[in-house]
């Protein structure tokens, strides 16, 4: 059985491209999504882009 996060976690986000979240903040707390395969989504805290952002699928 595949295992729909690993999969995801499996993807490459090189190429992503991250656009801030609708509900960030205005000051500094600035959430940054990017599409993923499927519908699902990628999530990162901009003030850290190089930690590993979190992965949901589309039902997530």
């Amino acid at each position: 059985m595949n295992d729909p996060k690993a999969e995801l976690y499996a993807c490459d986000l090189t190429g992503a491209i991250w656009h801030k979240a609708s509900a960030s903040g205005a000051e500094h707390d600035c959430v940054e999504v990017a599409q993923l395969p499927g519908g699902a989504k990628a999530v990162r805290d901009s003030k850290n882009p190089g930690r590993e952002p979190l992965r949901f699928t589309a039902s997530e």
